[in-house]
């Protein structure tokens, strides 16, 4: 049985308080949020902090909240509380769509928004949608706050622009146009538990409730380094009036934007095949959100 190393915990009651023990600590620090990623990665020894930082008794981070312009989420609220979210289930359902699929129930109700963003895997299921949402993140610092768009947030495999001392405090979502659908599918062996083999996330914004798209975001996981724009086949898509056929181009598109390797959970060439057949799925299905969405 594999034990966890000897650390320090701290447990702040507030976002300044949490800041300013990151400050002092420097690199010997390690915020802890679900604890799904860092606990098992502590027990391999991939990571060994001298100290982690709680910060489950922070409760401004952990609501979810609709303004004018946009909807803002904590970056403590639980995967589970996403998924189940009113807010989340009407206008951003593809992101409770992708909540849903992440992990267990046991994982979903300790698992974190911030957690699922910071750790930067590239199967990871919450990034394709907030990316496709057009999502930003909020980072603090001892005496420093901005705001960085979730495109530009990864740099690769477990690497972020984040600094350290930085808390990845809230994520915020514009309102969607009028019009607006989008889903998200993960294609794994198994129902829950699984790391996605492949995962597409669409969404379309219809000039009417039967015109033509006037915008389209494409975004795929687990065939690159991180999460990528089907930046080709957003392109072919804008201006266009959705059909099945033009929907089957765009995913032919969307394999080129996509550079899936060989491993265990599964080829190259089946990832490529299902980048093709998600995509036009996910475009069939956001489509029909769109077309209700007035």
């Amino acid at each position: 049985m594999l034990l966890l190393p000897k650390f320090d915990y701290e447990e702040p009651k507030s976002l300044q308080e949490a800041l300013r023990v990151l400050s002092e600590l420097k690199r010997k620090a390690k915020i802890i949020a679900g604890g799904t990623d860092l606990l098992v990665n502590m027990k391999k020894r991939a990571v060994v902090p001298g100290c982690l930082v709680s910060l489950r008794r922070i409760d401004a981070l952990r609501l979810i909240e609709r303004k004018r312009v946009s909807t803002e989420i904590g970056s403590h609220v639980t995967v589970s509380e996403l998924a189940s979210s009113e807010v989340i289930t009407g206008a951003l359902s593809v992101l409770a769509r992708a909540a849903s699929s992440l992990g267990s129930p046991l994982v979903r109700n300790r698992a974190t928004a911030g957690g699922n963003i910071v750790t930067a895997r590239p199967a990871a299921d919450l990034p394709p949608a907030l990316m496709v949402l057009g999502a930003k993140v909020v980072l603090k610092s001892k005496g420093k706050k901005r705001t960085v768009p979730l495109d530009g947030f990864f740099t690769g495999p477990g690497s972020t622009v984040m600094d350290h001392g930085e808390i990845l405090t809230k994520i915020v979502i514009p309102a969607p146009p009028a019009f607006t659908g989008g889903d998200y599918i993960k294609l794994g062996h198994r129902a829950a538990l699984e790391i996605a083999i492949v995962a597409v996330a669409s969404r379309i914004t219809l000039d009417g409730p039967n015109g033509a798209i006037k915008d389209a975001r494409i975004v795929l996981s687990s065939v690159a380094p991180k999460a990528v724009h089907a930046v080709s086949a957003e392109r072919m898509l804008v201006g266009e009036r959705p059909s099945e056929r033009l929907f089957a181009e765009a995913a032919k598109r969307a394999v080129g934007d996509s550079s899936p390797i060989d491993d265990i959970r599964g080829g190259a060439g089946y990832r490529r095949d299902m980048v093709e057949a998600l995509t036009r799925r996910t475009l069939l299905r956001a489509l029909n959100d769109a077309a209700g969405n007035a």
